[in-house]
Parts: C-alpha cells; structure tokens; sequence
C-alpha cells in the first residue's frame, strides 16, 4: 500500500467518525507514521491543521443536518462533539457566519468544506539537497512568540513577530551578549507543537558559561538524529512544503519529536539557509 493510498484510507477513517470520538493515534497508525507526525504533516499538505479540518467538516455535516431534518440544535450540537448548545452556536456562527437555528431560514447562505482526498501529483523535477547527521546536545537562547499552526497564518504571524524583535533591540541584544556586532545573523527554533500553536523562537546557540538576562528563554536540545536540509537563496517558506510532500513520503524517515530549527548563514545581504528537522527511521 502506498503513500497516497494510506492518506485516503486515513481521510475515510476520519469521515466515517465525525459523529464519534477519533483517534489521532489511529489515524496516525493508518497512515503508518507516528502520530506527532502525522500532525506536523498534515498543515504542509493540505494548509489546515488537523484539528480544524476535522472541525470544518462536522460544522458542515451539522449544517446540513439542521437544513435538512426536524433534529433539535442540542441533538446536534451533542452528535458532532459540542457538549453545549453555546460553545456550538460560537463555533457555527464562526464558521457560517450565522446561528445554528437560522440555518433553517428561506435564502441563507451557508459554508460547506468537502471531504478531503489525495491524488497523484507529479513532483521531483527539482533537486533536493539533504544529509543525515547525528548530533550531541546543546543549548539555544532567545526570545519567542506562540504562533499559529496553519501555514499562511504562520508566516505571517514569523514575519510580525521577527520585525518587532529587530525593533525592540532583542536581536541587537543577543548578538551583544555574543560578542557579535554588524547585523549577526540569528538563528529559529520551532518548538512545542500543540496540533493548534507552537512556539517560535530566535535565537543562537548557548556558549558554555554565558549568563544571559532573565527576558531570553533557554531551549535545551537533547541528542537526535537530524535531516538537514540547505537552501542557497534561503527560500525556506517553499523548502518546508517540499520537505514534507515530496522528501518525507519516499525517503523512509519520519519527524521525530524534538525543536526544528531555521539555521541562517552569511549576511544580511547575502543569506543562506538550512532547515534541521529531527527524524528517526519508520
């Protein structure tokens, strides 16, 4: 069974459990990958996190539900999850743009997200330079902001969050600690994924016997297996998709938990990048 094959049987795992509990570890255990990855890859594929395509979806069955039959909106609100008629009204309204007992009303408009399913796409005309290597533990340091989960809120959110930290003094700051000066380039660490936010950090690697002030935060980085990734026009918003749609799928790796990191080299007006991600073989 391959790759695409796996996904699909995964999407109708989830489809034919919309009205029960789902499992991520079953989906997960379908797709023959662990679970912490399937939820790191799925935004990459697809734009969404899990958790809001699986929300969009019921929202959608329960819509037409209301549209179609007598069911009263508790009935409903219970059958996809909700264990309130107000914590459901907040939700449909977010998505519909209405309440849930207008969706019977002559005209309304409503929203509907289809079903997912994955087909054959060609891809691998370009070249994906990678190595694996096995790295010892060590420290980074630096200030971070909790970012969104899904891709283009994400990198808007890096993009907010990188200029304030030019314009607070943070980045002059670490660079002063470090004894460097003239625009040091800092690096990124992508941490504690929770499927909705993770956490953003820049930052630089941690010298032995630094004291640092108590507005950086320390990253303690265990010993992991990393596939590296460089990119010499530091293009690494497209690298991050490829990675996880055309790398992942035929390489025999899949994301082991641990920080992912955005290594930057060279100068401002010349920079390279690498993405490090930690992996461990399926």
């Amino acid at each position: 069974m391959d790759w695409l094959e796996r996904l699909n049987k995964a999407m109708d795992y989830i489809e034919a459990h919309l009205a029960d509990e789902i499992s991520y570890d079953e989906i997960a255990r379908i797709a023959c990958c662990s679970t912490y990855h399937f939820q790191r890859m799925f935004p990459f594929i697809t734009g969404i996190t899990l958790s809001e395509y699986i929300r969009r979806r019921r929202l959608t069955l329960a819509a037409f539900e209301l549209q179609t039959t007598g069911a009263k909106v508790i009935d409903v609100a219970l059958k996809y999850g909700y264990q309130s008629p107000e914590a459901f009204a907040r939700a449909f309204k977010s998505l519909h743009g209405i309440m849930p007992i207008s969706a019977r009303d002559q005209g309304v408009t409503l929203k509907a997200y289809p079903r997912m399913s994955f087909r054959i796409s060609i891809k691998g005309d370009v070249e994906m330079n990678y190595r694996i290597e096995q790295r010892g533990p060590f420290e980074m340091f630096g200030v971070y902001a909790e970012v969104r989960q899904e891709l283009q809120p994400a990198f808007e959110d890096v993009a907010r969050f990188r200029r304030a930290c030019d314009e607070d003094g943070s980045v002059d700051e670490i660079n002063a600690l470090l004894g460097r000066f003239g625009n040091g380039l800092l690096h990124a660490a992508l941490f504690d994924h929770t499927g909705e936010t993770f956490k953003y950090m820049v930052c630089y690697h941690l010298p032995k016997g630094l004291d640092i002030p108590k507005k950086f935060t320390k990253l303690a980085v265990p010993p992991l297996t990393w596939a590296i990734f460089p990119e010499p026009d530091c293009e690494l918003q497209q690298l991050w998709r490829r990675i996880y749609t055309e790398w992942f799928p035929t390489s025999g790796y899949e994301q082991a938990e641990g920080p992912q990191f955005e290594m930057y080299y060279g100068t401002p007006e010349r920079t390279q990048g690498e993405i490090w991600i930690p992996v461990r073989k399926k």
